[in-house]
C-alpha cells in the first residue's frame, strides 16, 4: 500500500527544504538563501512516531504565467492535488504577504487537510509573530524553526493526526520487504534534454522542463512498470565543469548528481546530437565508466540532422568515447518519443548482465579457446579464470606472468561475446601464478 502524502508549498524562500530535512531527518533538499533553487517535486520517506509516509518538497509557488515560473507552480499545484495533507510553509519574520494569501486561497479551493507553519520562529518572543497568519483562514499557525528543529515535534504529531489509514500492524509488517528496483540514473550536461527524456519514459510532466540550462537542481526519480519489470528512472541535475560550478546550489546538485551515478545500476548518457560529443561529455562519460554501471549513450535530437552530420557525430563518439566501446548507441527523439522504446530493452539487458555469474568451467572453455586461437606475446599463459564477483561481473585470470593489456581486451571481447554480457562493464584482474 503506498504510504500517505504530505505536501510542502508555499511562496519561494520561506524555507521549504528545510523544513523537509528537519522531517526526514537528514539533508535531502537543497537549501540556499535565495529563491527558486528548489524547481522540481521532490518525494522522500519520512517516519514519526511509527507513521510512515512521503513528504513532497516542491518550488517556490507564485502566481504567474512566465516562463520557468509557471512551470514550477503548475508542479507544486499537482502536489498540492496528490497530497493527503498539505503544510504551508509562511515566514514569521516578514508576516503576511500578497503571495502567502494567493497559495492560502488556492489551499481553501483544493479542500485538503492543511496546517499553517510559520517558519523561522526561533525563539519564544517571536511566536506572536505567527499569529498574524491565523488570517489566512486554515486554522491556528505552528510556530516552528526549521533550521533549529523548535516544536517541529509537535508539528508533526498533527501531521500523523491527519494522515489516513491507520498504522501498519505486527502482521503486515513481518512479511518479506518488496524486492529492490533498479535505479537508472539519466545523466549528461545541462540543456540536453534530460527531463525531457526522463518525463517521456515515465508519461508524466514530472521534472520542470524548459530551455534554461540548469533547471533540475536535484536528483528525482520516479519507479515504472516496463515490459523488463520496474525501473526506477532518476533525474539527475546537468553536470557542469567545475570552474563554473559555484559554492551554493549548483555544488549540492553536482553532488547529488554524483551519488545518483554511484548507486545506480545503470545509466543513460544523455549527449545533444546537434553539438557531437564535447570535452565535458567525455569528463562525465569517464565519471561514469569509472562508477562501474553498465551505460547506454543516448544522442538525443538524432532527428534535426543531416545524413552528413550524423556521420560525423558517429565517428566522435568512436574517437572520444571509445572506452565505453561496449556501450550501445541509440539515436533518439526525447521530445518527439522517436527511438525511445528502444531504450527500455538496452537497458534491461544491462541490467541483466550487471547481476550476472558464469559457469566456472564454460568460463575457461573460453579462455582456453580463445588462447588456442591467439597466444598471448612472450609466452604468457592463462592457467585458470574464476568470477570473483558480480555487480559489475568482475573475472580473476590466474596467469604464468603478466598480460599486456591488449591481449586482456582480447580476452575482455572473447568473455563479452560468447555469454552476452552486452553494454556491461568487464572487470578483469590478472594474478601471477607459477605454471
Amino acid at each position: 500500500m503506498t504510504p500517505p502524502l504530505v505536501a510542502v508549498i508555499g511562496r519561494p524562500n520561506v524555507g521549504k527544504s528545510t523544513l523537509v530535512n528537519r522531517i526526514v531527518g537528514r539533508r535531502e533538499a537543497i537549501v540556499e538563501e535565495q529563491p527558486g533553487v528548489t524547481r522540481d517535486r521532490k518525494v522522500v520517506e519520512a517516519e514519526w512516531n511509527g507513521r510512515d509516509f512521503l513528504v513532497v518538497d516542491t518550488g517556490g509557488w507564485l502566481a504567474t504565467d512566465d516562463g520557468i515560473d509557471a512551470q514550477v507552480s503548475r508542479q507544486a499545484e499537482r502536489a498540492i492535488a496528490e497530497a493527503d495533507v498539505v503544510l504551508l510553509v509562511v515566514d514569521a519574520t516578514v508576516g503576511v504577504t500578497e503571495e502567502d494569501d494567493r497559495v492560502a486561497g488556492l489551499l481553501r479551493r483544493a479542500n485538503k487537510a492543511v496546517l499553517v507553519v510559520a517558519n523561522k520562529v526561533d525563539d519564544g518572543g517571536r511566536e506572536v509573530d505567527a499569529w498574524a497568519f491565523a488570517g489566512l483562514g486554515l486554522g491556528d499557525p505552528y510556530p516552528v524553526s526549521a533550521l533549529h528543529g523548535r516544536q517541529t515535534g509537535d508539528l508533526l504529531d498533527a501531521v500523523v493526526e491527519r494522515l489516513p489509514g491507520k498504522e501498519v500492524d505486527d502482521d503486515t509488517a513481518a512479511q518479506p520487504a518488496e524486492p529492490d528496483v533498479p535505479a537508472v540514473a539519466i545523466v549528461g550536461r545541462p540543456n540536453v534534454g534530460k527531463s525531457t527524456l526522463f518525463n517521456k519514459l515515465i508519461g508524466d510532466d514530472r521534472s520542470v522542463v524548459h530551455d534554461v540550462p540548469g533547471t533540475t537542481r536535484d536528483s528525482i526519480d520516479t519507479v515504472v512498470e516496463t515490459d523488463e519489470g520496474p525501473i526506477r528512472f532518476v533525474d539527475t541535475a546537468g553536470m557542469r565543469r567545475k570552474s563554473r560550478i559555484d559554492e551554493g546550489p549548483e555544488y549540492y546538485s553536482l553532488v547529488r548528481a554524483l551519488q545518483s551515478i554511484d548507486r545506480a545500476e545503470a545509466a543513460l548518457l544523455v549527449i545533444d546530437a546537434t553539438e557531437g560529443v564535447t570535452h565535458q561529455d567525455q569528463r562525465l562519460a569517464e565519471r561514469v565508466d569509472a562508477a562501474g554501471s553498465p551505460v547506454v549513450i543516448v544522442l538525443n535530437k538524432w532527428e534535426t540532422l543531416d545524413a552528413e552530420r550524423r556521420e560525423h557525430v558517429m565517428a566522435d563518439v568512436g574517437r572520444r568515447l571509445e572506452f565505453l566501446g561496449y556501450a550501445p548507441v541509440l539515436k533518439i527523439s526525447a521530445l518527439t518519443g522517436k527511438g525511445v522504446h528502444k531504450l527500455i530493452p538496452a537497458l534491461g539487458q544491462a541490467i541483466d548482465a550487471y547481476h550476472r555469474r558464469v559457469p566456472t568451467g564454460e568460463l575457461n572453455q573460453v579462455v582456453q579457446a580463445a588462447q588456442g586461437a591467439h597466444p598471448a606475446p612472450g609466452g604468457a599463459r592463462v592457467l585458470y579464470a574464476t568470477q570473483g564477483a558480480a555487480d559489475p561481473p568482475t573475472f580473476t585470470l590466474f596467469a604464468s606472468r603478466p598480460l599486456p593489456p591488449t591481449y586482456l581486451r582480447y580476452l575482455e571481447r572473447k568473455i563479452r561475446e560468447h555469454f552476452e554480457f552486452g553494454p556491461t562493464p568487464l572487470k578483469l584482474r590478472v594474478r601471477r601464478r607459477a605454471g
